[in-house]
């Protein structure tokens, strides 16, 4: 991660998927730019072009909160995306505490009596700190439950479990962005690793494109039990900053309830 421009480099990648007909353009086949040009950003913003450009370009280095609101609007942003903006173009004001790594306890304590319930901690880089046996065996066809990237992007196994790969992909990418503050240095060493090996994740992250990933439908096709949809939701541990339970839940009598309950039988554990 670069952070000499992070602003600018933003900007225009956010730009470029701006349609064009967003700035009361019709489509024109000869167009070379994709997205919105500078100046028509400008325009639906209400600024300057020399002003836009400096910003883009990393020459103009406080904006007002008023200017990057309308720059939000002209670009369409959603509100995590403008949250994001808002952090990099005032990154004094946006204080971070310290990750912490260690999962209490009693937190432990927690998801081991959970024992129907897949559920870990994931925390900086979106490593996973902790889980409990059902989440363990939920992931048990990847070469390690380590860290979510990894897993979805270089592990051989993620594109026949994920039945919707493309879309997990996106996502991961978009909350690994969205958690970058909180968590600089792991994020820096993930993406690093990630985009050397990865085009798939180095295309994905060049986009700036950024949304915390709190709530979703995931489906699998798991090695033992076939198909199976969960619920997936995340919770914030206020306790210790940078980390988060993740938990599934499935639809009583579902198909799906069967195969998770498979799964947590002592029988399952015993073929294992």
């Amino acid at each position: 991660m670069d952070h000499g421009n992070e602003l600018g480099e933003f900007l225009r990648a956010r730009r470029a998927l701006v349609p064009a007909e967003f700035a009361d353009r019709s489509p024109d086949p000869a167009r070379r730019v994709p997205g919105l040009r500078r100046e028509e950003v400008a325009l639906l913003a209400g600024v300057s072009t020399d002003y836009y450009v400096r910003l883009e370009q990393g020459r103009e280095r406080h904006p007002s909160r008023q200017v990057l609101i309308a720059i939000a609007r002209a670009l369409h942003l959603d509100d995590a995306a403008v949250a994001h903006l808002l952090r990099i173009g005032f990154p004094d004001l946006h204080p971070t505490s310290a990750p912490v790594t260690r999962v209490a306890p009693e937190l432990q304590r927690l998801m081991d009596q959970m024992a129907g319930v897949p559920a870990f901690v994931v925390g900086p880089g979106q490593d996973v700190l902790a889980a409990n046996a059902l989440a363990q065996a939920v992931y048990r066809g990847f070469s390690a439950f380590d860290n979510l990237l990894r897993m979805i992007f270089l592990d051989p196994v993620a594109r026949e479990f994920y039945l919707d790969w493309d879309q997990v992909a996106r996502t991961a990418a978009r909350n690994l962005r969205a958690a970058a503050p909180a968590a600089v240095e792991r994020t820096e060493q993930v993406v690093g690793a990630l985009s050397v090996r990865s085009p798939a994740f180095a295309a994905l992250w060049a986009e700036h494109d950024v949304g915390p990933r709190t709530t979703e439908v995931k489906r699998f096709r798991h090695p033992d039990v076939g198909e199976i949809a969960l619920h997936f939701e995340s919770l914030t541990v206020v306790s210790a900053p940078g980390q988060h339970l993740s938990v599934y839940t499935v639809e009583p009598g579902s198909s799906s309830a069967a195969r998770l309950e498979a799964l947590a039988s002592p029988a399952h554990d015993s073929v294992r």
